[in-house]
């Protein structure tokens, strides 16, 4: 049972977490009807993955290059300057803006030049036999269409931690619908000048025309989602001006923290190189029919981004809003209130989480068909469902060691994440290399999101047990009793929305759009239905508490 004291953070948790969470699901559906237009377009096989894995490489290497600094050191450090500097932080950010400027600016021309170089990293040798030249050029023409995209990223994320740090949560969460908007006009433009992906080309490389369509366009979105924060910035009180005195001003200790975050992503992004590797020699060595297309890094990915919408609607938006909060707290060395605030939107989180993705399986091949079985990829969606319904598991891992790890950051221990990092990279790269050593082509994907889940299954037990002996405790015997009575909820969720899948199965038949929708819309009603009222008979507070605040904010509006 949760203290009066944990219920109110909870609530005051629910409320900074609205309007992000809102944001979020409105992003999240835009992205996925860009993800199902793009599938539309260009299908799931290897044509597909020239694009996608050109387009991921911008992403990969900002996360590599200044991500982790930009994420998880600079909220805590411009909270402390904001509270202690005499200027509330201004002289201390807007050094930090100017130099990751500078910064960017210059990796990008670098990436831009190198483009060959990086595709040779992070493709399977297979695409570079003469056969596959087409494939091979277009990806690098792409590759540097879209390197630009480092350069944005890194002020998107910079602007928005800044926001951030200043109270203003919202605009980070709601900027990327602009890039979605772009990028569904730009791939619906694509489709009625190019039209869907068919026969060889699903297999095939790009025309010039084609490939500056998707690389322009999709660099396109990035500058627009940077740029609807800039105003932002102002209301909240900040106006930059650049400062190119770096030296003496405490960045040295910002940066000797970044050291160990920069190696902490270089373990990660190691780990999802080799991952892409892998993930491509499913589609280059499988065929361009549906009966024998292997599964790839189009399918990892689109999986992956399916099955984190619960983390990223609400993981992401409590662990924004509680970081300042952990930040504070360690500021203040009150290790307690710290250990409470994370305890307290653990148990929220897993509450609003869990139910989620212990239906997923069960609605899966209903999801795949809805979401991603249109143009190109209609008669290949179901390879979808063996990644979607893996991923649940795995996702959940994630979810708890993302948790964790805020109070990690809080405390500055950047060099235990790193550690703890390695490990994680370690056991994905061998069990990735073990589960996919002469498989079907078809197997790919699966057995890279099974390496992913015991990966992160490692990762969760390691840094809960780290964080909770720097902490003198994290609340294990509440958590596990929590975690017992939540388990049981859901069991009997999945139990109830099974029995409703195989009733509405004998009623609605078939594979069309509408069927699927049906389907999916009775068990996931039956399903929320069941979690909420079995979670109000077992009194599960975290639940009532998110009712209520949720309730309480419709009747205002009316």
């Amino acid at each position: 049972m949760s203290s009066p004291e944990d219920a109110g953070e909870s609530r005051s948790l629910v409320t900074n977490s609205a309007v992000m969470a809102a944001g979020t699901v409105v992003s999240r559906i835009s992205g996925y009807v860009r993800g199902a237009m793009l599938l539309a377009a260009l299908g799931a096989g290897l044509h597909a993955d020239v694009f996608n894995i050109a387009n991921t490489i911008p992403n990969m290497l900002y996360i590599l290059l200044a991500g982790g600094v930009f994420n998880a050191v600079l909220v805590p450090q411009l909270v402390r300057a904001l509270k202690n500097d005499p200027d509330r932080g201004e002289a201390y950010t807007n050094r930090i803006v100017t130099l990751g400027a500078l910064f960017l600016a210059a990796v990008t021309v670098v990436l831009v030049l190198a483009a060959p170089l990086v595709i040779r990293v992070l493709v399977t040798g297979g695409l570079f036999d003469p056969e596959y030249a087409a494939q091979r050029e277009s990806m690098v023409d792409l590759a540097r269409y879209c390197m630009p995209q480092v350069f944005f990223y890194g002020m998107f994320v910079l602007v928005g931690q800044i926001l951030n740090s200043r109270g203003t949560f919202g605009p980070m969460m709601w900027a990327p619908i602009a890039n979605n908007l772009i990028a569904i006009t730009i791939l619906a433009a694509y489709l009625i000048t190019f039209g869907p992906a068919e026969g060889r080309e699903l297999c095939g490389g790009f025309t010039p025309a084609a490939e500056a369509v998707l690389g322009i366009g999709s660099t396109l979105g990035i500058v627009v989602q940077f740029l609807v924060l800039i105003p932002y910035l102002k209301r909240a009180g900040y106006s930059f001006r650049p400062r190119f005195d770096f030296r003496g001003t405490g960045l040295g200790h910002t940066f000797r923290l970044g050291i160990w975050t920069v190696l902490f992503v270089v373990a990660n992004q190691i780990a999802y190189t080799v991952v892409v590797r892998l993930a491509s020699t499913g589609t280059v060595t499988g065929g361009c029919t549906a009966a024998d297309q292997g599964t790839g890094y189009t399918v990892y990915s689109n999986s992956f981004l399916l099955v984190m919408v619960p983390h990223a609607i609400i993981t992401v938006s409590l662990a924004t809003a509680v970081l300042p909060r952990l930040s504070a707290a360690a500021a203040d060395q009150d290790r307690r209130r710290l250990a409470r605030s994370l305890t307290s939107t653990m148990r929220l989180t897993y509450a609003l989480v869990l139910p989620v993705l212990a239906l997923l399986p069960v609605v899966a091949s209903d999801v795949a068909g809805l979401i991603f079985g249109y143009g190109a990829n209609r008669e290949t969606a179901q390879n979808f469902v063996p990644s979607l319904s893996l991923f649940a598991v795995g996702v959940l891992f994630f979810t708890s060691h993302y948790l964790v790890l805020r109070g990690f950051y809080a405390l500055e221990q950047n060099k235990r994440v790193f550690l703890i990092q390695c490990v994680i990279a370690a056991v994905n790269i061998g069990a990735a290399y073990a589960l996919t050593w002469d498989i079907p082509p078809e197997e790919t994907a699966p057995r890279l999101v099974i390496a992913y889940s015991v990966a992160y299954a490692v990762g969760a037990v390691l840094s809960y047990a780290q964080l909770s002996r720097r902490l003198d405790g994290l609340g294990g015997r509440e958590l596990l009793r929590f975690a017992t009575r939540l388990g049981l909820i859901v069991a009997l969720t999945v139990a109830v929305a099974f029995l409703a899948r195989e009733a509405i199965g004998e009623l609605v038949t078939g594979d069309s759009h509408p069927a699927q929708l049906v389907r999916l819309a009775v068990v996931g009603g039956v399903g929320a239905g069941a979690y909420l009222t079995l979670a109000r008979i077992f009194r599960l507070e975290e639940v009532a508490e998110v009712v209520r605040t949720l309730t309480a904010r419709v009747s205002r509006r009316r």
